[in-house]
């Protein structure tokens, strides 16, 4: 497989989750994470897994990896953090990943008609809400999704992102776009076009609409729910979009398959996808404003 240099590593946003704990004042999560095989922290032992995740995710999990590591401080958790059919497409081409944490089912579902899910891994681990958001008292005319089309400009992510196309299918069902087997497939130009020729600005992930709206650039845009934590001085809701429009946004995580990890790092990726699993990840995720009452098949 290839080596991807990765953007995100696992210390990177220590401040950032320090500025998200507080801001959406919950506790600080958990304990440690769970023992695992490879838990004696000898430096003969280290390994590395390679977690790629749903650049919404990428607060929440630098947190769980903190906790993680405090008991296993011999795992190297390197994150690759984009949208999710980014990712899919760099898995597709070779590079390497041990687990998978998507934003969609779409993009787990063809992961596994490649035959690169790990059998019996497939598990739905959150849920999210699309929310129509603009800066922190700024003005718009905005009220909603329904009146989109009245802001100067707009922030979408594409329709290859999970919540660009979860925004799709609720124009779709609120009649501003017109009816397609494949809502991914609706261009950011026919958007505009339905919405009067509105002014939009096609970002690659829900993190660069976040912060296309926050910096001004654009009047409103449209990111997921917890995206909005340890955002809440530069931010407004204007609307929690319902879920008869967008349908549920759940996020499914699997362990893929890796030719070339060895078993310490087979076993590492295993006991890391446990944890994210566990009761203790899930109060983690409660603070972060996903909701983790689903099933998980």
């Amino acid at each position: 497989m290839k080596k991807l240099y990765l953007r995100l590593t696992s210390l990177l946003l220590v401040p950032a989750i320090i500025l998200s704990m507080t801001a959406c004042g919950g506790k600080k999560g958990g304990t440690s994470a769970p023992d695992s095989a490879n838990s004696s922290g000898d430096a003969d032992t280290n390994t590395e897994i390679h977690v790629f995740i749903a650049a919404s995710l990428s607060s929440v999990m630098e947190e769980l990896a903190s906790m993680y590591r405090e008991k296993h401080p011999e795992v190297t958790i390197s994150y690759n953090a984009d949208s999710s059919g980014t990712l899919l497409q760099q898995i597709q081409e070779g590079f390497e990943c041990d687990i998978f944490f998507s934003a969609a089912q779409k993009q787990m579902d063809a992961l596994e008609a490649d035959q690169l899910v790990m059998g019996g891994t497939r598990a739905n681990v959150v849920n999210n809400q699309v929310c129509v958001v603009k800066a922190k008292n700024a003005d718009t005319k905005v009220t909603g999704l329904e009146t989109i089309g009245k802001a100067k400009s707009i922030a979408l992510a594409g329709g290859s992102v999970p919540v660009g196309k979860y925004t799709r299918q609720a124009m779709v069902n609120l009649k501003l776009l017109p009816k397609t087997d494949d809502v991914s497939t609706i261009t950011t130009a026919q958007v505009s076009d339905a919405l009067g020729k509105a002014e939009i600005s096609e970002q690659s992930n829900v993190s660069k609409v976040r912060t296309a709206v926050i910096e001004g650039s654009c009047e409103v845009g449209t990111v997921y729910y917890s995206d909005t934590c340890g955002f809440e001085d530069k931010l407004e809701i204007i609307q929690k979009v319902s879920y008869d429009l967008t349908g549920n946004v759940i996020y499914p995580i699997c362990r893929v398959v890796n030719k070339e990890a060895d078993q310490a790092q087979s076993e590492a990726a295993r006991d890391f996808y446990q944890f994210i699993l566990s009761d203790e990840a899930s109060a983690v995720f409660d603070k972060y404003l996903f909701d983790t009452n689903i099933e998980r098949s």
